[in-house]
């Protein structure tokens, strides 16, 4: 792919970060029915926090832990089919927070249908509901070409890169990453934009995230 130096977006790329606080909601479970009732009527961050969040924060870790639910129903409840049906829940295709509570909800409803007795966490081991409360900052920093968006990303904070990978496009609701978006919407490159949408941010730590696009981002600009 060459470079087309003329390719300047009408709308500047405006990179922002984000400070994620957590909090505790009060709420915990005891079983798998007051866990799917609770995973029913939590705020949406709720979710985002157990699934998403946890992901982000363990990737670090080898192999890769599953979700927040997953890991407590297969390590305090021992539900161990459950927990694998739990954590093989790919988060990623799920556009809406929306739609991804209905799955968690239908896995743990139909383990219900088939289960008469309920496991009960030991005092102290029962689950308790966080959520995820975000913060967003502007960085000052902005890209109006491709050279420009390629130079930002070696250097801006690692939580802006999460801010626009993750956030916007499941907790914001968004279909698609705010890097692709803008590439495509702004510069109309479609196949680069393409290639950002197809990388899988949970197999990647933050770091190798940012070297992943860059080496996307070069390889258009022809370096």
């Amino acid at each position: 792919m060459k470079e087309n130096p003329k390719l300047t977006a009408a709308q500047a790329f405006e990179f922002s970060s984000r400070l994620n606080l957590t909090l505790l909601t009060g709420r915990r479970a005891r079983d798998l029915a007051e866990m799917v009732e609770n995973l029913r009527s939590v705020p949406g961050s709720v979710i985002y926090h157990h699934t998403h969040h946890f992901l982000v924060q363990h990737q670090h870790l080898s192999p890769e832990p599953p979700n927040d639910f997953a890991y407590w129903v297969s390590n305090i409840l021992l539900e161990h089919r459950l927990g694998e049906e739990l954590a093989a829940i790919d988060v990623m295709r799920f556009a809406t927070i929306h739609d991804l509570r209905v799955a968690l909800v239908g896995v743990i409803d139909a383990f219900l249908d088939q289960t008469a007795d309920l496991r009960t966490a030991p005092p102290g081991q029962e689950f308790h509901f966080m959520r995820s409360v975000s913060f967003v900052m502007p960085t000052g920093v902005r890209a109006t070409d491709l050279r420009e968006f390629c130079h930002a990303l070696s250097y801006v904070s690692l939580s802006a890169i999460s801010y626009h990978m993750f956030d916007a496009r499941l907790r914001l609701e968004k279909s698609d990453n705010d890097f692709a978006a803008w590439i495509e919407g702004q510069l109309g490159d479609r196949e680069l934009a393409q290639a950002l949408r197809t990388i899988d941010p949970y197999t990647h730590t933050e770091e190798g995230l940012r070297r992943r696009m860059i080496t996307l981002v070069e390889q258009r600009l022809g370096n």
